[in-house]
């Protein structure tokens, strides 16, 4: 057994043990630790879920010992955008377990009501569901349809008791035929201090460009990017900043995938509009070719995938600091509904499974293409707990945050393969890609959730998290 696989099973002896309630208190000496303001080899105590004390040469006292060495320290990944709920293949469980899996201790979850349902009520429904199911930390984002008179006062509830975010789908028709009660909408959530996430695509263009393709008889998926252009996305983006810039309010733009979208954002942030900017894995590894062979239609996402140069200035972007998240944006199928014949680009299933392999890859490609370890924490974890009122209890390791900790082992290199994914969906868009860096051990609220390749974590073990204000 080679020096950094015997550390590592000292690691799991002492969190076994800590597992089992031997001590709620434990010590992970000798680790390097990054936080977004950088990079320390420092010693890390718990005590009852939450980080004490930080420093060099820490002394046990009645701690556990967890040997870190050789091992990176990094906060909890944090995933804002997830679908956890039917028709979707995972439920609460099988998507937290995927995410553990794959260093992410906290993730926030679309949930949208049902006929006849309030907001509050749709919450309420599935934060119950969560609490008896969930293994990691949530967080939920109620969906708005069309405003009606109560929706107001349902945002004031729900920001009195921290659940401070809401999402508005854009690209839905009923958005141009509401347009006045949405903005006046997304100006009361911010005055609440609430984050509104905005799905920006037109639906007129996209309308049109449908409209387009049936006329020519080209409605296979292997025109699905010819059916969601570029201009929708960024005519969307334009009107989204427009309506920040006069309400006020800050806006969190979900799974940007193009360069046009992406400089109007960044206009807008240059002036000062309060504008933040989400991407997702499938936008930074795949580009459109992709769709002109068999397994094309296992990549269809709204919006779809674009051309090298739009990769590639995302890519920019995420070193530079126009990309401040990358969230998985999982919603997951299984492959063999994503590649059910009778799909076309009216009838389709959007999404794919990301959870478990987001962070690996990320990590991977980061360190590949010169990122420092100080910007993948902050785009897989401290901008999102910020964003969305978690931090500084998340999106960190400080005194008096929650001890979620990810063990990480910047040397490891295996190949993803279909037999290690938790995931119902079964399958995954990153099987076979090489990646360097790995989570050994997580920690949630100083509790062992992930070890040795297996969640140790049991259902209704997570936590709903109350937040306070967007930053």
């Amino acid at each position: 057994m080679d020096r950094r696989r015997a550390l590592y099973t000292l690691a799991a002896f002492g969190l076994t043990a800590a597992y089992r309630g031997q001590s709620k208190s434990l010590l992970v000496k000798g680790g390097r630790v990054v936080t977004t303001e950088g990079q320390r080899d420092t010693d890390v105590r718990v005590r009852d879920g939450t980080v004490v004390e930080l420093g060099p040469g820490l002394e046990p006292a009645d701690d556990v010992v967890v040997e870190a060495r050789g091992l990176l320290v990094l906060p909890g990944g944090i995933d804002p955008h997830t679908h956890l709920s039917p028709p979707w293949a995972d439920d609460f469980e099988s998507g937290t377990r995927a995410a553990l899996a794959g260093g992410i201790t906290t993730l926030g979850c679309m949930t949208s009501p049902k006929e006849g349902e309030s907001l509050i009520e749709a919450i309420e429904r599935e934060e119950a569901r969560a609490a008896e199911e969930a293994v990691a930390d949530i967080f939920l984002h109620p969906v708005v349809g069309v405003p009606v008179e109560r929706t107001r006062s349902d945002l004031s509830r729900l920001a009195e008791s921290g659940r401070t975010s809401l999402k508005i789908f854009m690209v839905s028709s009923r958005f141009d035929a509401n347009e006045a009660a949405y903005v006046e909408l997304i100006r009361h959530a911010g005055s609440l201090g609430m984050m509104t996430l905005l799905h920006c695509e037109d639906a007129g263009i996209l309308a049109e460009a449908l409209r387009r393709l049936k006329s020519e008889g080209t409605t296979s998926l292997r025109h699905f990017p010819e059916s969601r252009p570029v201009e929708a996305e960024a005519r969307a983006v334009e009107r989204a900043v427009g309506i920040a810039e006069t309400t006020g309010a800050p806006i969190y733009i979900v799974h940007l995938s193009s360069k046009a979208a992406l400089d109007v954002a960044a206009a807008a942030r240059q002036r000062g509009t309060r504008v933040a900017v989400e991407t997702r894995p499938l936008y930074l590894h795949f580009t459109d070719d992709r769709f002109a062979g068999p397994d094309g239609p296992l990549y269809v996402g709204q919006p779809p995938l674009r051309k090298p140069g739009d990769l590639e200035a995302l890519w920019k972007a995420l070193g530079e600091g126009g990309v401040d998240t990358v969230a998985s944006d999982h919603a997951p199928w299984t492959r063999e509904q994503k590649l059910d014949p009778s799909l076309d680009i009216e009838k389709l299933r959007p999404g794919v499974a990301n959870l478990q392999c987001m962070l690996p890859v990320l990590f991977s490609d980061c360190a590949r293409r010169g990122l420092s370890l100080e910007r993948f924490v902050a785009l897989s974890s401290t901008n999102a707990a910020r964003l969305f009122g978690l931090y500084p209890a998340k999106g960190t390791i400080a005194p008096g945050s929650d001890a979620d900790l990810v063990l990480w082992d910047p040397e490891e290199t295996r190949e993803i393969e279909r037999g290690s994914l938790l995931s119902r969906a079964g399958f995954s868009l990153f099987e076979g890609f090489r990646v360097r860096g790995w989570p050994r051990v997580v920690l949630r609220r100083g509790e062992m959730a992930f070890l040795d390749g297996s969640v140790q974590a049991a259902a209704g073990s997570g936590r709903i998290v109350r937040r306070g204000a967007t930053a």
